[in-house]
């Protein structure tokens, strides 16, 4: 079996890369090596090499600078969805493709989430990565949607880093608290994208929603960070409103994973263990953060 893995420099797609070697052929790629806008480039390259599944990891993901680049964002996160979807019908290739909880507004207070909720994205991200899931599933092709949230993990920029960053270099933080999720390690998301890929699994085609167990605001989440790493910085509690974001973020997405669960037999880790083993590989990586 071939696959292959579009945006694997990023966060997601570094830790698919960092799992034990097994007898599957994996073909890891970024823009450089395949620009999966270009839908001629992408046809060459599953063809030429067979391609048996395609794993994208590629997404436009700055929800803020979303708002001015829209243009960059549906090329990445709805047209380039669009080119994949298309190829993977043309070589009857499977997709698996990850989407996020920015397709709901968020309203649902105390209710996970299910993956037929009505969808009501907020913003230029949630709308352009909803358009990209309707690509797929208009396409007709062989598809499994992962939508997942709160996304962190030992490579590349995101919330763990950044308040273990931001901790050393101020004294205090303000972090909100009105907003409820729960935080999703990408190295279990990627051992869950690495079993359905090599296995029968991916007969089980449809949308799922994935992220670690637990429910959290962000300000809980940055207090977790500082407290399990030992750094030195008082974390503030304050509203969406003061922290004075412009754009709008889901209030509570806490996602249903029951059906990923009974699918596939998963145990999924508590959101508190899971950081701690991303904690421990980042100061393994780069020294005591």
């Amino acid at each position: 079996m071939n696959i292959l893995v579009t945006g694997a420099n990023g966060q997601l797609g570094q830790e698919l890369r960092s799992l034990p070697k097994t007898d599957v052929t994996y073909f890891f790629t970024d823009i450089d090596e395949l620009n999966i806008s270009q839908i001629e480039a992408v046809q060459h390259f599953v063809r030429e090499n067979q391609i048996d599944v395609i794993i994208n990891c590629a997404a436009y993901t700055n929800v803020s600078k979303a708002e001015e680049e829209i243009d960059k964002a549906e090329l990445i996160n709805t047209q380039a969805v669009a080119n994949l979807a298309q190829i993977s019908k043309n070589i009857n290739a499977i997709l698996i493709h990850i989407s996020t909880d920015y397709v709901f507004g968020g309203n649902c207070i105390n209710t996970p989430i299910k993956e037929d909720a009505t969808t009501n994205p907020l913003g230029v991200y949630g709308r352009t990565k909803l358009m990209g899931e309707e690509e797929i599933i208009k396409s007709g092709c062989k598809y499994i949607i992962i939508r997942t949230a709160w996304l962190y993990s030992a490579y590349g920029n995101n919330f763990v880093k950044t308040i273990l960053r931001l901790s050393k270099e101020r004294e205090s933080l303000n972090v909100v608290y009105d907003q409820v999720g729960t935080p999703t390690y990408a190295g279990d998301l990627a051992l869950v994208i690495k079993l359905i890929a090599e296995s029968e699994f991916l007969q089980k085609q449809g949308i799922y929603h994935f992220s670690n167990e637990g429910a959290i605001s962000w300000f809980d989440f940055a207090k977790a960070i500082i407290e399990l790493n030992g750094n030195n910085c008082e974390i503030n509690a304050c509203s969406s409103e003061d922290f004075g974001d412009s754009v709008s973020r889901p209030n509570y997405s806490v996602l249903d994973k029951t059906k990923i669960k009974q699918t596939l037999g998963l145990g999924i880790p508590y959101w508190k263990d899971s950081l701690k083993v991303c904690l421990s590989k980042i100061n393994e990586l780069y020294g005591e953060a």
